[in-house]
């Protein structure tokens, strides 16, 4: 059996090379054996990967980069303390030795300690400091432990040395390292780089988004429409979009973005709310409550959808819907204090005083810092006859809002 004859048998499904493998180890010669073990590696068969290397090992125990090479399949099936075993097994004076440490890193840092790995690292540093892959695995673990300016320092470094890493695509690292720092204007340009490689849809949209946080909304949305038309189940686009229209306040596009984006995703309840809050801006008050409670079916506590519906409620004056829209949450065992203040209101308005006077006191521990709502409790109250609770209200109006002298001149006629 030939090392061909194992991967024909592999791609057509027949097992019957595992049967033979110990004769075939037995019989290949060393070359063609290191080359099965990453074939048939690469297809998943690690632990008879890990057969060959092991036979390979005895044959040339000198030879360190075996045991690297052992530990790095041993890490990736879970065989982790025998491949750190292996790992730490390298003497210094071996030419393996920084792979060790670079294979040691990168096993620590996919566990989460950072700080072994760091100190790996910067051992094989200290060994090779010009090696462009050991400083491309440290400025990956500053972009992955939150370090971003230190991390895009290091591979604006190795931009200059960007040929010496074909297979590696600087400019998206730089790019997304960019922005995950917020550095969206420095992105940019790196992400123009990345696109001439090719319009992957991410990429894309990343791009779109360093845009849309850099105010540039009309090229943001171009970005976006390209995402769209490669790829029309990409939802989020949708919605970045829509959001970009709404900045320019084209706000009838926007709508229309948001519609499409819930055509291709209608389990999203974001969309809904977003499409409610702009129905509003255009004064379609019934397509916004449409959307409000498409939004609230989907989530019964989504409590940005049932706020800006009670909200709604209140401009239009249906006070009876905020009750309602009350006992609906409530059907479901939840019990929202945010729409305390608006069921005192509808209770106030519909003459229900003791009901009123019930959600005012509930409202006012969570609303306190709230002018318009104890603007209402105080007149409320004035009128209920509680002149004292209603001074003490006037006196937190007044520290809220020192200049107002509505405030000073209803303490006096108290």
């Amino acid at each position: 059996m030939k090392r061909n004859d194992i991967l024909r048998q592999i791609e057509t499904g027949d097992t019957t090379w595992q049967e033979n493998l110990e004769a075939y180890i037995l019989s290949a010669e060393p070359d063609e054996l290191y080359q099965t073990s990453e074939d048939i590696a690469a297809y998943g068969f690690v632990e008879e990967a890990l057969e060959i290397l092991k036979h390979l090992s005895y044959l040339f125990p000198e030879e360190e980069q075996l045991k690297v090479d052992q530990a790095v399949w041993m890490l990736e099936v879970g065989r982790e303390e025998e491949g750190a075993e292996l790992l730490q097994s390298v003497p210094e004076v071996s030419d393996a030795y920084p792979q060790a440490l670079l294979t040691m890193a990168d096993y620590y840092q996919m566990t989460g300690l950072y700080e072994v790995a760091e100190q790996k690292l910067e051992q094989a540093i200290r060994l090779y400091p010009e090696e462009p892959i050991l400083q491309l695995a440290k400025a990956e673990l500053k972009l992955e432990t939150g370090r971003y300016l230190e991390a895009a320092r290091i591979f604006e470094n190795l931009w200059t040395l960007r040929s010496e890493l074909p297979h590696v695509d600087l400019a998206r690292r730089l790019a997304e390292t960019y922005s995950a720092g917020a550095a969206f204007e420095e992105a940019i340009p790196y992400y123009k780089e990345a696109l001439l490689q090719g319009e992957a849809p991410d990429l894309l949209f990343q791009y779109g988004y360093a845009l849309f946080q850099t105010e540039q909304y009309q090229a943001a949305i171009q970005q976006l429409d390209e995402v769209i038309a490669i790829d029309p189940d990409y939802f989020s686009a949708y919605l970045l979009s829509s959001q970009a229209y709404a900045m320019l306040e084209e706000n009838e596009k926007a709508l229309e973005r948001i519609e499409q984006g819930i055509e291709k995703d209608s389990f999203e309840k974001e969309y809904y709310l977003v499409a409610a809050k702009l129905a509003l801006k255009l004064g379609l008050e019934k397509k916004a409550e449409s959307y409000f409670h498409e939004a609230i079916a989907l989530d019964p506590e989504y409590i940005d959808a049932i706020i800006h519906l009670a909200q709604l409620y209140l401009h239009q004056e249906d006070y009876e819907a905020i009750i309602q829209l009350t006992e609906d949450v409530q059907k479901d065992g939840s019990t929202l204090t945010s729409l305390y203040p608006y069921l005192a209101e509808s209770h106030e308005q519909l003459e229900n005083y003791k009901q009123a006077h019930e959600f005012y006191e509930l409202a006012y521990t969570e609303q306190k810092e709230d002018v318009y709502f104890l603007k209402k409790y105080a007149y409320f109250l004035l009128e209920e006859g509680k002149r004292e609770k209603a001074k003490a209200i006037v006196r937190e109006l007044q520290q809220l809002e020192p200049e107002s002298m509505e405030w000073v001149a209803l303490l006096e006629d108290l």
